[in-house]
């Protein structure tokens, strides 16, 4: 199990352990490099929550995502308030592959 202060902090270790994707939100699909990804394909491997030092209010979540043929990648959102509609409906279509990736 892995604990991060920061966003950053989080980032780059998921990067250095094979999570080099940048997954952006789509209207129904997950993005990256211009590529569209359907998200019933990939699993919730990891999961992180942040505050903002400055405001409680400013919350991200970082999502270590795998895909059913190998990707591996990062998934930033605003949580809790600062979390757009659409990122909602898209996450809860997204399984986490087991409780105890949910930090």
């Amino acid at each position: 199990m892995y604990a991060y202060e920061t966003l950053s902090q989080a980032t780059n270790d998921l990067n250095k352990r094979g999570y080099t994707m940048d997954f952006n939100l789509a209207e129904n699909c997950l993005i990256c490099n211009g590529n569209e990804y359907e998200v019933e394909h990939f699993e919730i491997v990891e999961f992180y929550r942040f505050e903002g030092d400055s405001n409680p209010d400013d919350l991200a979540a970082v999502y270590a995502l795998e895909g059913n043929k190998g990707e591996k990648g990062i998934l930033v959102t605003g949580y809790g308030i600062s979390a757009e509609g659409r990122a909602a409906a898209i996450l809860k279509r997204l399984k986490f592959r087991d409780q105890d990736s949910i930090h």
